[in-house]
């Protein structure tokens, strides 16, 4: 999601939960993305897991940013709409987790803990490092003709 704030374009990115993530900032952050369920179009998977991490909807225009391969191997398609959500009525799916390791003890944590609007630089410096080529694509496409 993206909205055009006062002369800036503003990403909405998700800072993962669970106990890994916690105390982690800078380079941690996301874009809201999951599984592609077998058969499932890639476009309705993205938008499904939109909702289900965050609470939010999504809406058409979709703007396709392409796909990308992350250090981990796995491939992420991802596309942009505009939007605007109050990161206050984030809802995120729960998952769980043994926590503390090898305790015995299963846990449950929000797939997201948090969302927040930053623009283009800061997100840049927030997302993973093998997702900021999303923020240039989106960038060209609102820059470019149109």
């Amino acid at each position: 999601m993206f909205r055009r704030g006062s002369g800036e374009v503003e990403l909405l990115l998700a800072h993962p939960g669970g106990p890994f993530w916690s105390r982690r900032d800078a380079g941690s952050w996301t874009l809201p993305k999951g599984e592609i369920e077998e058969g499932e179009d890639p476009l309705a998977a993205a938008r499904r897991e939109f909702e289900e991490e965050t609470g939010f909807a999504s809406a058409p225009p979709f703007l396709p940013l392409g796909e990308l391969k992350q250090k981990s191997g796995k491939r992420i398609t991802a596309w942009a709409f505009e939007g605007d959500a109050d990161p206050r009525h984030l809802v995120s799916s729960p998952f769980e987790m043994e926590w503390p390791p090898r305790s015995g003890r299963m846990q449950r944590f929000p797939e997201i803990d948090r969302v927040a609007w930053f623009g283009a630089a800061q997100a840049r410096a927030r997302l993973l490092a093998g997702q900021v080529p999303f923020v240039d694509s989106l960038e060209a496409l609102l820059s470019g003709p149109g």
